[in-house]
């Protein structure tokens, strides 16, 4: 049995509590039509937090996410906020912003409950600081997460209900199709029936893969229904999909002879024969390119996008190359920049690496140069930090005095308790900052001696000839910051550690270009 979170409960709260509160909103990807846009959840929260006395907003989170899972970048935020105890109380406009499944909204409460920090809804009657508001909100998700359920069984009957009639049920029509409106059947497309039928004959009687025949349409001016170029990608896809044939399906249900079929089988079943025997370049491709060391490194002069790793299988053997992203994906018609010989430039860059290694007198010059300008930083932020530890102690210091004026009745609750959480607010912010800069000066430098860059260039040498795959594309993303083509140049810029071999700890790193043009 897993074992349960500590609970820290505040004190319920009162109009006189002094909170600060951290707002979530969430616009549902899922929600077609959404009345509470993320503005209109932000306007009447901050409206909410203003009508009540002595809270104040400290943080906001937001998502554009669906409700129905946990993995959203913004209430990852709030949650860990709040283990920092950096706010009191979390407030949404409405429950199923938070969360729509039960088991989640459980977990959630008992995160919060953990961090000791409240939860209220500003449009619904509960207080989770109580019992009796705890298992309101249980109540809630409940009805939510059963009204869902029903929602989505209703959908997937009318769905199977249309695809039984042979009507079409994925929403925007499919390549070579059109939708009857009366009808909800699949008419042919006049212009792009043709096309489909094309595609599968080339494929399959012509011998044309698919980037060939993608780059064939695209020349031809061809565009897809959403106006863009063919890829192979796109190409595969059709040549897979018995839609052509004329089914139509939903899950278990499958219609034969619902609308008219672009292509008959015998001609369907042949392709799928030279898909099962031909290794597709598309798909060999997605498949090696961990395979590919200089991935991301390199961009494309002529139209900007990274060049990725593609492959072309010959009669003796597979040859590798890096390819600019647009000619890969839409051929020539994406973009004419050339292709590079992988093999010749990854020996190229691994050689230009163990070059600039082995001159250790230029690579002490720039580790030591970075050091100077580190050292300069350092006393900068060594000073910002005791000056930062300071007002900590004096805003402490300030607290226990308002603490003490309370206490002698000096001062009234109020204006004490505002006092003071404005101090801890304050006292929040400094620690972050104080943490962010410990964590920049504890490093102190450490001489780098020859004898170390030797030894480091060795055991990079051995990986970059005996290593795995995955081994020496580690080295080159740590070494190399990228690849510069400049005509029928191509020109690395290295990324040199501060540190070669001192407690196997990088603290940072130098950027140096060598003269390696003509890779």
């Amino acid at each position: 049995m897993a074992k349960k979170k500590p609970i820290r409960r505040r004190d319920a709260i009162t109009p006189e509590s002094l909170l600060r509160v951290a707002i979530y909103t969430r616009r549902s990807t899922d929600d077609e039509h959404q009345p509470y846009s993320i503005e209109a959840q932000t306007h009447r929260l901050e409206a909410y937090v203003a009508s009540q006395p002595g809270w104040q907003i400290s943080a906001s989170y937001t998502d554009d996410a669906s409700g129905a899972t946990l993995d959203r970048p913004g209430l990852r935020d709030a949650l860990t906020a709040a283990r920092d105890r950096r706010f009191d109380l979390l407030l949404v406009y409405r429950l199923d912003r938070f969360s729509r499944r039960i088991a989640d909204l459980a977990n959630l409460m008992d995160e919060l409950d953990a961090a000791g920090v409240h939860f209220r809804s500003a449009t619904e009657p509960f207080d989770t600081s109580s019992a009796a508001g705890r298992l309101f909100v249980q109540m809630l998700g409940a009805f939510a997460e059963f009204e869902r359920e029903v929602i989505i069984d209703r959908v997937i009957s009318g769905m199977e209900r249309k695809a039984a009639k042979g009507e079409w049920t994925y929403g925007p029509r499919p390549y070579g199709y059109t939708v009857d409106p009366t009808t909800q059947r699949l008419l042919p497309h006049l212009d792009e029936a043709p096309v489909v039928r094309e595609i599968f004959e080339l494929y399959a009687r012509v011998g044309l893969g698919t980037r060939a025949i993608a780059e064939r349409l695209n020349t031809q001016g061809r565009r897809t229904k959403n106006g863009k170029p063919f890829s192979g990608h796109t190409v595969i896809r059709m040549l897979v999909n018995r839609l052509y044939l004329g089914e139509v399906g939903f899950r278990e249900v499958v219609v034969p002879d619902a609308h008219e079929a672009l292509v008959d089988e015998d001609l369907f079943l042949r392709c799928q024969a030279v898909l099962s025997k031909r290794t597709d370049p598309h798909s060999s491709r997605a498949a090696a390119n961990s395979d590919y060391q200089l991935t991301g490194l390199i961009t494309c002069p002529e139209c900007g996008h990274g060049y990725v790793g593609t492959s072309a299988t010959g009669k003796l053997r597979r040859y590798r190359y890096y390819t600019c992203f647009s000619r890969a994906r839409y051929g020539t018609a994406g973009c004419t920049a050339s292709r590079i010989d992988a093999d010749l430039l990854e020996q190229a860059v691994n050689r230009a690496l163990l070059d600039l290694l082995a001159d250790t007198d230029l690579i002490i010059d720039v580790v030591e140069a970075e050091w100077a300008v580190r050292a300069q930083d350092t006393a900068k932020q060594r000073e910002e930090l005791a000056g930062i530890s300071g007002q900590i102690a004096a805003a402490e210091t300030a607290v226990d005095r308002y603490l003490a004026a309370f206490e002698t009745g000096a001062l009234d609750e109020r204006t004490c308790g505002h006092r003071i959480r404005d101090l801890h607010i304050k006292i929040d912010q400094l620690t972050v900052r104080r943490d962010e800069l410990t964590a920049l000066v504890q490093y102190d430098q450490a001489r780098v001696r020859p004898e170390d860059i030797a030894q480091t260039r060795a055991e990079l040498a051995h990986v970059l000839e005996h290593g795995e795959n995955g081994a020496k594309k580690a080295i080159i993303e740590a070494h190399v910051a990228e690849i510069k083509i400049d005509g029928r140049d191509l020109i690395p810029t290295f990324m040199v550690p501060y540190e070669f071999r001192t407690g196997g700890q990088v603290v940072g790193r130098a950027g140096l270009e060598p003269a390696t043009e003509g890779l």
